[in-house]
């Protein structure tokens, strides 16, 4: 496993954010939901980095990047919709193809467990992963995730939804 640091999003990552964004866009658009085009330039992406940092503050979001020891973005990993009432959230990464079989996803996802506990004070989190997503399952099972429904039709387009209880 390559050594990392996950750390806080900032308003200074815009440019590396977008270098890593449009590097793996093709890949991330295989597993994920694509972004909007507008979001690929740096005022695209310094207005997301914005909006991001503002639900930080507002504490609906905790967004992080994972920065390799050159100092370069291989990885994201977020919880969104934090609900401090319900006391849950959502949890999502996407990591570079170039990063991916090294155990990024893993530490990502250990990451957010820890950030989810011991800074938001929550006890449960969810994650949504498409059913040819496998690799992403495979993460979320190994962190003690597990399958709480399917939605959507079969084929692409399912959806399986994952839960922990924390």
């Amino acid at each position: 496993m390559k050594s990392v640091r996950i750390r806080t999003l900032e308003n200074t990552d815009a440019e590396a954010l977008l270098t890593f964004e449009w590097n793996n866009r093709e890949w991330f658009e295989r597993h994920i939901d694509a972004r909007d085009a507008a979001f690929y330039s740096v005022q695209g992406v310094t207005e997301h980095i914005t909006a991001y940092l503002s639900d930080y503050a507002a504490g609906i979001w905790h967004p992080c990047v994972i920065v390799d020891s050159g100092g370069t973005i291989v990885g994201r990993a977020n919880l969104k919709d934090i609900d401090t009432s319900r006391r849950s959230a959502e949890v999502g990464y996407r990591i570079a193809q170039s990063a991916c079989g090294q155990g990024l996803a893993t530490q990502a996802v250990k990451h957010l467990v820890q950030e989810a506990k011991l800074r938001w004070n929550l006890n449960q989190l969810v994650a949504n992963v498409y059913a040819a997503n496998i690799g992403s399952a495979k993460v979320l099972k190994r962190c003690g995730f597990l399958i709480e429904h399917t939605s959507g039709q079969e084929g692409t387009d399912q959806k399986y939804r994952f839960g922990l209880s924390i």
